[in-house]
């Protein structure tokens, strides 16, 4: 599927679609950035390992989107269907990232039109996602493309010491 993604002054023809093992080391230099996972990017067998399993799930997506033949973007989509809710799907994006040069070019917005259009396609209640709550900015994107804080988010690092 193309879209083009519009920026107050550029258009950036963006190719969304599935991501290939091919893609990986692309994947993985965006999320070396440093507000991102920086330094704890898993090394290419490490993400290729994984890659292979998340082929094992139904639902559950690496997407890519792609300009002029580079990876400009990425995040993760999981649909599962639910056994409240009527049997609906739920849909969760997980690990946005857009490469810093391309950023303000329209690149996350196509990205989340895309994951909206598939979460619609697949029947879903909800999309949801989760941002770290330092990243203030991204907050301030997701409310402007309709996304709304919903309940809060729990979490707890089962490692730790109790």
């Amino acid at each position: 599927m193309s879209v083009v993604a519009q920026a107050l002054d550029q258009q950036v023809a963006v190719q969304m679609r599935l991501a290939t093992e091919d893609d990986l080391p692309g994947v993985l230099r965006l999320y070396a950035q440093p507000e991102l996972d920086g330094e704890r990017v898993i090394s290419l067998e490490g993400a290729t390992a994984i890659f292979r399993c998340m082929q094992d799930y139904p639902s559950y997506s690496l997407i890519a989107a792609e300009a002029d033949g580079k990876i400009v973007g990425t995040y993760t989509l999981l649909m599962a269907q639910n056994i409240a809710h009527g049997g609906a799907f739920s849909a969760v994006v997980e690990s946005v990232a857009v490469d810093p040069d391309m950023q303000g070019h329209g690149i996350g917005r196509a990205m989340m039109a895309d994951a909206i259009a598939r979460a619609r396609t697949q029947g879903c209640y909800k999309l949801a996602l989760s941002s770290n709550a330092r990243r203030k900015r991204a907050h301030e994107f997701y409310e402007r493309l309709g996304f709304a804080q919903h309940g809060l988010s729990f979490v707890v690092d089962p490692g730790a010491d109790r």
